[in-house]
């Protein structure tokens, strides 16, 4: 099921209320003026007759009408009967063509057909002797129409309303949350970078309004700098620790080189000064890699370009690990599949350590019987490189982790002398070059590492 923005959402809810809180108003309105309409109409017709009776003279005993009594005001039409209901004066409307009885000082409603009609009837009395009666006239229908075509004018605005509404809604939205956008952004560009010196960074007009989104993000931004503060104290203390093991794993290891050298030692002793040597070796190597990503954490670890043949330099590292995988006793099998004269810029120590890194990891987890495939190949301006291995595997879930340092999946792959370090190199080694490794594994199935990088560095591509 698609899932929609938080800005839509609250734009469609906007919209909507309003939508419903205007459709009710102006049915509330309509119903209203629906009924105002009427009343304006029968008060108009009860005023125009009795302010006929002005238009109305007796002269020398003839009954004589005004003008005005014959104009249509107010859509309102008026004529003039004697007490016999005989016809004298004035204006019937077409249309109305029945003659009800005279009903004095009564609004009445007749409908002619499909038209319906207000019809009100006054008496007058012109003399002591003679009585007329003033008929007026008007229609509700055309009443009723005048109020329909308002109801479809108003219709016909309220879909230009909506959109409007809609609008001033996204827009107000999309301002509200303009914070929490950067907000997200600045988060995405942490996760790809690691740079925790980025700041959301809202004007200053922005943090002094109140709001409490933007309250939120300047608690973010804080929570950024003593985040920045801790992970910088950790790099240092990583820093600190690591040169001041370097100087007591030394003595040790050259003391247990002394040792070996006396040849008044017996077996035993001799066995626990090579475990000894043993571990001191594995602590070197730990704080090496220790101080290599504390240097690189820090943008102190250089990197030495120049033009390499990277096959040439695969090989021989393959070589390299068979003939240490032999001396420690492994019946491990290296096969090489790389491609002749592969040059790329690179720096020459760090392309050994990461590849060194990733075949010795796959003879330590593949077992005695180590089968490794290393294959190495240029297409596009592209060096891809794999490491595949029959050996334990990686599970799903401890997959998406391996790069994390000190992280080891499970005990069957964190003994012996692995310290968790060696991935986390190779990942800073070849995103350093501007590539990109990945891992592909199943459990008790082997894995594939697989290392890309460009053929030539960004500033000569630039060049």
């Amino acid at each position: 099921m698609k899932r929609f923005s938080l800005k839509l959402k609250l734009t469609l809810l906007y919209t909507f209320f309003t939508l419903l809180v205007t459709c009710a108003a102006l049915a509330i309105l309509f119903s209203l003026s629906n009924r105002e309409v009427l009343e304006a109409a029968q008060s108009k017709l009860e005023s125009r007759v009795q302010e006929s009776t002005e238009d109305l003279r007796l002269r020398s005993g003839t009954l004589q009408v005004d003008n005005d009594f014959y104009s249509v005001t107010q859509n309102v039409y008026l004529s003039l009967y004697d007490e016999d209901m005989y016809f004298l004066f004035g204006k019937v409307p077409i249309g109305f063509n029945s003659q009800p009885d005279i009903s004095d000082g009564e609004l009445r409603t007749m409908t002619d057909g499909n038209i319906s009609w207000y019809v009100y009837d006054m008496s007058y009395r012109v003399s002591d002797t003679r009585t007329v009666f003033i008929r007026g006239i008007t229609s509700v229908t055309e009443a009723e129409e005048s109020f329909v075509v308002t109801l479809r004018f108003a219709l016909i605005i309220l879909p230009a309303l909506v959109l409007m509404t809609a609008f001033i809604g996204y827009r107000m939205t999309r301002r509200t949350l303009l914070p929490v956008k950067k907000i997200t952004r600045t988060v995405q560009e942490i996760r790809a970078d690691a740079d925790l010196s980025r700041r959301i960074g809202l004007p200053e007009h922005s943090r002094k309004s109140g709001d409490e989104i933007y309250g939120l993000a300047e608690t973010f931004d804080e929570m950024l700098s003593e985040l920045e503060e801790v992970f910088s104290r950790e790099k240092q203390f990583t820093s600190d620790v690591s040169h001041e093991l370097r100087t007591p794993v030394s003595v040790i290891l050259a003391q247990c080189g002394a040792c070996l050298v006396d040849e008044s030692l017996t077996p035993e002793q001799r066995e626990q000064i090579l475990l000894i040597q043993k571990k001191a070796e594995e602590m070197s190597a730990m704080i090496s890699q220790l101080l290599f990503l504390s240097r690189a954490d820090q943008g102190r670890q250089p990197i030495q370009r120049e033009r390499l043949n990277l096959s040439e330099l695969t090989y021989m590292v393959a070589e390299e690990q068979q003939f240490l995988a032999e001396d420690q006793g492994a019946a491990a099998k290296i096969h090489c599949r790389i491609e002749p004269d592969i040059y790329a810029d690179a720096d020459e120590t760090l392309y050994i350590r990461m590849v060194s890194n990733l075949i010795s990891n796959a003879v330590y987890y593949s077992g005695d019987h180590a089968e490794v495939t290393v294959e190495l190949r240029s297409s596009d301006g592209t060096v891809t490189g794999r490491v595949i291995d029959n050996g334990i595997g990686i599970s799903e879930e401890d997959l998406s982790h391996i790069w994390e340092r000190f992280y080891r999946a499970d005990d069957s792959r964190s003994k012996g002398g692995r310290s968790g370090l060696g991935l986390p190199m190779v990942k800073w080694i070849v995103e350093a070059h501007g590539g990109t490794v990945t891992a592909h594994s199943r459990l008790g199935e082997g894995s594939t590492f697989v290392f890309e990088f460009p053929v030539s560095s960004h500033s000569e591509e630039e060049s």
